[in-house]
């Protein structure tokens, strides 16, 4: 089993890797992004995990959209669909959806889960990647296919949850 050391920012931990990269995944969570797919589309304003790339593969921040470093904030035209469609750290910690093994919360979760990291947490955090479904039965309600002008705002937070709007 190989273990990941990780000195962030927001966290100083070890886990290990007990699955191989990107495969063995729970039958029920069936991403429709990785990781790296996510970040060079454009997610969270650029803002996400610019402090964290020793703790995943070189080639995932290849093309990743990135907010400068030490700016406050984040730039929503750095999102795929070019709209804020993020809450911030503190609605996230009210609601208690944020756990202390993740403390960014569920991409945060699902890079490490993609990595092969299998923890307790697991099964929240899928129900919660499940419940999104609900984002795409509005898309296919209210959208044509392929309408990417159409809520954009949902298409961009499904975006966040690794379905991949631009095909709904």
């Amino acid at each position: 089993m190989k273990k990941v050391v990780v000195k962030d920012k927001m966290q100083k931990c070890t886990y290990a890797l007990s699955q191989p990269a990107g495969k063995n995944f729970d039958t029920r969570f069936k991403p429709q992004l990785t990781p790296k797919q996510m970040l060079a589309l454009g997610v969270f304003g650029g803002r996400y995990m610019r402090d964290c790339r020793k703790e995943f593969p070189d080639d995932w921040f290849a093309r990743a959209k990135f907010y400068p470093e030490g700016k406050p904030g984040h730039d929503e035209k750095l999102n795929y669909f070019e709209v804020d469609a993020s809450k911030p750290l503190e609605y996230w910690l009210k609601k208690d959806w944020i756990h202390p093994q993740d403390p960014r919360g569920w991409f945060q979760w699902y890079c490490r889960y993609y990595m092969g990291r299998r923890t307790d947490d697991d099964e929240r955090q899928i129900k919660r990647w499940l419940a999104m479904t609900r984002h795409i039965a509005q898309l296919k309600k209210n959208c044509i296919v392929g309408d990417l002008n159409c809520r954009r705002k949902q298409r961009q937070a499904l975006l966040h949850w690794a379905y991949d709007s631009r095909k709904m």
